[in-house]
């Protein structure tokens, strides 16, 4: 069983910056990605950014250049750093990991709000 943990999120005015962070517990394989989802009221949850246990990154194209996705494999977490935030970024953030074994199992946090004023 893996326990993943979000925090960081706030209300921020468009333009600003926020730090996201995921922080994982139990059985973690060494074999595993992680991910950054986001689902906003209405909304379809989308991918936003995903990273490999070795540091691999992709990027939805609305948040490149923007969104940078990084992970402590030391300290089992990932991180979200959010810059230039839009009002559209606004949703309920949420980490993903798929936990590699014979068969790979996914594992959801349960969301940090992040709000973006105009």
């Amino acid at each position: 069983q893996v326990q993943l943990v979000e925090s960081g999120g706030g209300l921020v005015q468009a333009g600003g910056s926020l730090r996201l962070s995921c922080l994982a517990s139990g059985k973690i394989a060494g074999n595993n990605n992680m991910a950054w989802y986001r689902q906003a009221p209405g909304r379809q949850r989308e991918l936003v950014a995903s990273i490999t246990n070795f540091g691999m990154q992709e990027y939805a194209d609305v948040v490149k250049g923007r969104f940078t996705v990084s992970r402590d494999n030391s300290k089992n977490a990932m991180f979200l750093q959010m810059t230039g935030l839009k009002p559209e970024d606004t949703a309920t953030y949420y980490c993903k990991m798929t936990n590699w074994g014979v068969a790979g199992k996914i594992y959801w946090g349960q969301g940090t709000q992040v709000t973006v004023s105009s």
